[in-house]
């Protein structure tokens, strides 16, 4: 296998976003002495940090270091320290100002219940079934993006969409699913919302050039139930900025916890991609040693996957994570009556020592790599 030499920017934010990017960091560093890679790393202010050392949530060098990297990865941001300031200087100001200076339009969110923690999932195991699906939310517009008006007496946010918009999250959807079961789940509220109503007709109209697809659509409130009756049906789904946002957490709680699910937001090819957990930052277990880095770990899989092509590396990685869940071992927000609680760096460490105890030679020859 090739030796890949990768830049790798790193935002930790606030709060625990700072542990479990730390903990990501280390499993990539294993990573890259297993394999023969190397992954330089570059730490960025951001967030609530970047606003009381700089005056701002996306310093201007911040942004300069994520555009010349290879990929991003985030820890968390925000907390009620800031939450008085104005609305557009706020540490989620600049989440969203890094997906539009970077033209991340596509937010992945895998949702899969890892075979240990099936017993940690609020749902009966008959009902929970076989839980491995995919939302993809596009990142760009709708109401987070639309003007914004407030007075004492009355606000407003406006949703809005463009046929282009919708085409290009779309196109990536029906691909998505094309490479997975061919099965597409487009998510709106196209009974009374004109936004939805272009959405539907748009995919709906893409849909026709990928055959192998089956393309079905559920309004947002009809989903939100499916996904808890039976989460087994869903594929793909494909949904809008603020649907794709309440749903996917709301799918968290499947898997068992929402620190356990990663996220890939990306644009075009030729920008770097940023990885996150999409728990939030967590300020009351900050320093405590108690956030679970799963999240963040995943999303460092993730990116292996997804931006520098090392399925070998990501899987290795992973089946190391499953070994560790099988032993029992969890952090406080996972864990099971009788199993063994470690804090998140202890947790950490024996992922390590288990990729310790797999050589990657296996895990090359496994793959075929």
């Amino acid at each position: 296998m090739t030796a890949l030499r990768k830049t790798i920017a790193v935002l930790p934010g606030d709060g625990i976003g700072l542990e479990v990017t730390h903990a990501a960091i280390q499993i990539l560093k294993d990573c890259a002495a297993a394999f023969g890679h190397h992954f330089e790393f570059h730490e960025f202010p951001f967030g609530g940090n970047a606003i009381d050392n700089f005056g701002a949530p996306l310093p201007p060098e911040t942004l300069a270091g994520c555009r010349a990297s290879d990929a991003i990865l985030l820890g968390a941001i925000g907390g009620p320290k800031w939450e008085s300031l104005p609305f557009g200087t706020r540490p989620e100001a600049g989440l969203l100002g890094i997906r539009k200076e970077l033209g991340l339009y596509i937010n992945l969110r895998p949702i899969r219940l890892r075979p240990a923690l099936r017993a940690i999932s609020p749902l009966r195991p008959e009902r929970l079934g076989d839980c491995d699906f995919e939302i993809v939310r596009e990142l760009a517009g709708d109401i987070y993006f639309g003007e914004h008006k407030i007075t004492k007496e009355k606000a407003s946010d406006l949703a809005e969409y463009s046929v282009f918009e919708i085409e290009r999250v779309a196109r990536y959807s029906f691909e998505r699913a094309a490479a997975r079961n061919g099965h597409l789940t487009s998510v709106d509220k196209a009974n009374v919302l004109a936004s939805s109503t272009l959405w539907r007709d748009t995919v709906t109209a893409l849909g026709r050039e990928y055959p192998g697809v089956t393309l079905d659509h559920l309004y947002v409130d009809n989903a939100a139930m499916q996904i808890l009756l039976r989460p087994a049906q869903f594929d793909v789904i494909l949904t809008g900025n603020m649907f794709g946002d309440i749903l996917s957490d709301e799918a968290a709680a499947l898997a068992g916890s929402i620190g356990l699910i990663p996220s890939l937001s990306r644009g075009r090819t030729d920008q770097p991609a940023l990885y996150e957990p999409i728990h939030g930052s967590a300020p009351t277990l900050a320093g405590k040693d108690v956030a679970c880095p799963l999240g963040a770990i995943l999303s460092a899989t993730l990116m292996l996957r997804e931006s520098f092509g090392l399925n070998a590396e990501s899987q290795w990685i992973e089946d190391a994570i499953d070994r560790i869940l099988e032993k029992g071992y969890r952090t406080a927000d996972i864990a099971e009556p009788g199993g063994r609680v470690v804090g998140g760096s202890e947790f950490t460490a024996k992922i390590r020592s288990e990729l310790q105890a797999a050589p990657a030679q296996h895990a090359q020859r496994s793959s075929g790599a």
